[in-house]
């Protein structure tokens, strides 16, 4: 079996579903088999938004560049 990808709490990952094309998710924190990510908004972008953003669980063996995984965008997220 492959390797688990080395998933940290403040990196960016972008979904390789066409279906979502433009997804990218912020990981909040780590677990054993599964991360908690948040919609990624941009820091010049938080003022449109009054909600926080939803939280998702996601399986740690889908933050892979396949074409329903995940690729790394940025190892830490950039501050507001």
């Amino acid at each position: 079996m492959p390797e688990t990808p080395d998933v940290r709490p403040g990196q960016v990952w972008a979904g390789c579903d066409k279906r979502s094309a433009g997804r990218k998710v912020h990981v909040v924190e780590v677990g054993d088999t599964h991360a908690v990510v948040e919609a990624y908004i941009p820091p010049g972008a938080r003022h449109l938004h009054t909600r926080p953003p939803r939280q998702s669980r996601i399986r740690l063996d889908r933050f892979r560049p396949t074409s329903t995984g995940y690729r790394l965008v940025s190892a830490e997220a950039p501050d507001a």
